[in-house]
């Protein structure tokens, strides 16, 4: 007895050519769209926020001693001096003065302007267990310089939380030394500027690779 080496029930295998796969219908991808969108805002926003972040970087690399302004009453700022480390004197006002906090932090901020001169901000760090009625303030400060116009992420709010605690908040024209913030201290932007590249990086190779269209081709056997 033989056994028959074709089953009819089957079809006939290909004659020598590999199925053409751009004839079958295009599988369906019902999220492959959505996946696409979350990619292309998580480049675009790890681009946005690392742009933000490279201020810091830039300021991170100073070098050498701050440069001394003297009295902040008098003292002439340039629009060079934005973003530099600076040392200056001065004596804060105690009414045009607001006091804040920040998520995750202990400690607590005051923002002041300098007496005699409503052009000179001044933002110190208060320690949780030197905050009280009776503190006063130093009249010495080494920190960042910038301009009021052009905040960093982590200062651009503050005019208005001046103008909503009912203080007049600084002109345009203003300047604010950030007290403590040297370039030693902001070495930390060097690593969330790295992964905030690395993320839109991952996301872009992600978008090619969806959007890539697969090469098709035939070969004989």
């Amino acid at each position: 007895m033989t056994r028959s080496s074709e089953n009819p029930s089957l079809p006939p295998p290909p004659s020598g050519k590999k199925h053409d796969l751009a004839s079958l219908p295009a599988p369906r991808r019902p999220w492959r769209r959505v996946t696409l969108v979350t990619l292309a805002l998580g480049a675009l926003g790890s681009l946005a926020l690392s742009f933000a972040v490279l201020p810091d970087v830039v300021y991170s690399l100073h070098g050498g001693s701050p440069r001394d302004l003297g009295d902040l009453v008098s003292a002439r700022l340039e629009p060079a001096l934005s973003d530099a480390w600076v040392h200056g004197e001065a004596q804060l006002s105690a009414t045009r003065a607001i006091r804040y906090a920040r998520p995750l932090e202990h400690d607590t901020y005051r923002l002041a302007s300098v007496e005699g001169n409503p052009r000179v901000w001044v933002q110190i760090r208060v320690p949780a267990n030197e905050e009280s009625s009776r503190f006063v303030p130093p009249d010495s400060f080494v920190g960042r310089l910038l301009k009021v116009s052009s905040l960093g992420i982590r200062q651009r709010g503050l005019p208005e939380a001046v103008r909503e605690s009912g203080v007049e908040p600084p002109p345009a024209d203003a300047w604010l030394l950030v007290d403590g913030e040297s370039p030693a201290a902001m070495r930390w932007a060097f690593g969330l500027f790295g992964l905030l590249l690395a993320f839109a990086t991952f996301n872009v190779v992600g978008l090619v690779r969806l959007t890539r269209p697969i090469p098709t081709g035939e070969s004989t056997t």
